[in-house]
């Protein structure tokens, strides 16, 4: 229950405009803010103003040649077969000339379609273009703070609303604004006195849109954000599946879901009910201005003040003058959609990277950087009030090996973020080779530094594209000789399709350790400067850590490497080894210095020692006859790991 008491109070919230459904962050864009972003969505159109022109013109034609055909009857009626006139011919070329009109309002219709879906497409895929670029430049900070299935509804749902605006929303206001405006236009030209009081019936069609309007906006939004709850929501679970699994997590989960999936059911029917009873209250407004006009004009008829093809023609253009009316109606939950969703596309366009090149860049000659680390004085916290790391110093020298250890939450991972700019430092400055990280373009700070992590990530592509990371200036062989060096080509070799082996997402199919060996294949590729390993055999039985230290020996000669290590084998072979505890540096010396100094690091080293005889214990006691069974924690390689 107070499950569902929370998510009815973010509802009603969010039915109020008072709360972003994907972040929970309070949201009420303002008329500035709505004039801000279709101002900037007119810039995208404006390459394509020839082309909105033409469709401007395949309009005009199609609807004067839908309108003119009703006034064709008219003329043949009134003055032709009233009076008499019953020549063939006359009638054939009325006939002729009413088939041509249908055949051109088919023509342009289907040319305005055309031309319009070219211009919007054009358009959106800028914008998506843009919006994935300006998402990709974006401080971790900001990945922190938004949920990434939020991202995937902007750069899919929300531009495709965009791509409704024009397609629908853009075509109706032109097409069905440009028809009423003939309808009235042809019907003051038929009978003055009859459009006069078909006007009458205009405030009335105001006053029902007006009445609807405020409902309609606030349906349309419950349902759009409680289905981009529900969208972030399946995203993030199906990213964590394993977790759920692993702690019996699908029936909470599934509750959840749930709770979620009825709101959207909900919301949903609600629109579809608004909808109903806004369409038919049109419709019946319709059918009542249609019985009016057959009363009025049929008085007027049998009096002989109106001829009876005039008549005609008024029924035709009243049934053809609510259409347009209801057609622009029902678009306004569509340009509800594409101002909700512009608004959330120029909200991130908006966002200022916390983290940004600074105005005057350092350009820096990558082949003659050392590889000297320096920290001097840093403090940083992820948020205010709350630090990480006090005031720290660290010197790093050239080609030296630094093992970093310590507890969770000691601020190990804090600080190679500092040092790849994932986040600034609040105060002090983190240097390379003298310069300022702050100085120096992210792209060329980024070339400098190798990333291998705990969980590497590979993409759905080819081991060659995973390996070089889609850089075509990497050649094959360059890729197939790193493979050849870590040690991992063997295994590729005995792959069906060899190095064009397609991966899949995440490299499922592979084992911990192959992910992480071509990890380190993509490091002699890319010849950084600097090496950092952030846990990367936190994940990995004994084997497949041998092979990652054989491949660590290789690829750290010449590079300053810094090791980020729960498992303190990893790191005994180290220059210098640094101990933190709460964001500050307690100890440093190599493995031996540090055991003799018998410290917190020493402390440390004996807990892993005993970490490994419970499990070695563990294993004894679960096995049979008194023989250790180790299976369920190995994973060679070659293995699904």
């Amino acid at each position: 229950m107070p499950f569902r008491r929370r998510e009815a109070a973010l509802a009603k919230l969010i039915t109020n405009g008072q709360l972003d459904a994907r972040t929970d962050i309070p949201l009420s864009p303002s008329k500035e803010s709505n004039k801000e972003a279709y101002k900037g969505l007119i810039g995208y159109a404006k390459p394509y103003r020839l082309t909105f022109l033409a469709v401007f013109g395949c309009i005009i034609v199609a609807i004067a040649a839908d309108l003119l055909q009703p006034y064709l009857v008219k003329i043949a009626i009134d003055d032709h077969l009233m009076k008499g006139d019953r020549s063939p011919n006359t009638l054939f070329l009325i006939a002729g000339l009413y088939l041509l009109l249908s055949v051109a309002g088919f023509v342009f219709t289907f040319l305005q379609n055309n031309l319009l879906q070219k211009a919007a497409q054009g358009i959106v895929a800028a914008i998506r273009k843009k919006l994935f670029r300006h998402i990709s430049k974006q401080s971790m900070s900001y990945f922190d703070r938004v949920p990434s299935g939020s991202l995937i509804t902007h750069v899919s749902s929300d531009t495709e609303s965009l791509n409704q605006f024009f397609s629908q929303v853009l075509l109706s206001v032109l097409r069905d604004g440009l028809t009423l405006v003939f309808i009235i236009a042809l019907m003051f030209q038929l009978d003055v006195r009859m459009t006069l009081y078909c006007l009458i019936l205009l405030p009335i069609i105001a006053l029902n849109a007006i009445a609807f309007r405020s409902y309609m906006h606030k349906t349309y939004q419950m349902t759009r954000t409680n289905l981009s709850r529900m969208v972030a929501f399946v995203a993030e679970n199906l990213a964590g599946m394993r977790i759920i699994q692993v702690f019996h997590q699908e029936r909470e989960q599934q509750k959840q879901f749930d709770e979620k999936n009825r709101l959207y059911f909900r919301s949903n029917l609600r629109e579809i009910r608004t909808n109903v009873l806004f369409n038919r209250s049109f419709e019946m407004m319709g059918n009542l201005s249609v019985a009016f006009v057959t009363w009025l004009g049929g008085n007027a008829v049998l009096g002989e003040s109106l001829p009876f093809g005039v008549l005609f023609a008024f029924i035709t253009y009243i049934r053809q003058f609510f259409q347009p009316i209801n057609n622009i109606s029902q678009q306004w939950n569509t340009l509800q959609s594409a101002t909700v969703s512009l608004n959330r596309i120029w909200g991130i366009f908006g966002t200022v990277p916390e983290v940004r090149d600074a105005e005057k860049v350092r350009g820096v000659d990558a082949s003659a950087v050392k590889g000297q680390i320096d920290f001097d004085g840093v403090k940083f916290g992820y948020k205010d009030g709350l630090t990480v790391i006090h005031h720290l110093d660290l010197h790093v020298k050239p080609g030296e090996m630094i093992g970093i250890v310590g507890t969770t939450g000691a601020g190990k991972s804090s600080l190679i973020s500092l040092l790849c700019r994932f986040y600034d430092v609040q105060e002090g400055r983190v240097t390379i080779d003298g310069t300022d990280v702050r100085e120096l373009p992210q792209e060329t700070l980024h070339r400098l530094i190798g990333l291998v992590q705990q969980e590497p990530y590979l993409y759905s592509g080819s081991i060659i594209d995973n390996v070089r990371l889609f850089d075509e200036t990497i050649t094959r062989e360059q890729v197939m000789e790193a493979c050849r060096l870590v040690g991992v080509d063997t295994l590729i070799g005995r792959m069906k399709d060899g190095y064009d082996t397609r991966l899949s997402e995440r490299g499922s199919g592979l084992s911990a350790g192959e992910r992480q060996l071509i990890s380190f294949a993509r490091i002699i590729v890319f010849k950084p400067k600097i090496l950092i390993l952030d846990e990367a055999t936190a994940n990995l039985d004994s084997h497949s850590e041998q092979l990652i230290q054989e491949a660590l020996t290789l690829v750290s000669q010449g590079r300053t490497t810094m090791v980020i290590a729960h498992r303190l084998s990893t790191i005994m072979g180290a220059d210098r080894i640094i101990v933190m505890k709460q964001g500050e540096i307690v100890e440093e010396g190599n493995h031996k210095e540090l055991l003799a100094r018998g410290g917190y690091y020493e402390e440390l080293y004996r807990h892993s020692q005993g970490q490994k005889v419970q499990q070695l214990t563990a294993g004894a006691a679960g096995g049979t006859g008194g023989v250790a069974t180790p299976k369920k924690k190995s994973c060679g390689v070659g293995q699904r790991g």
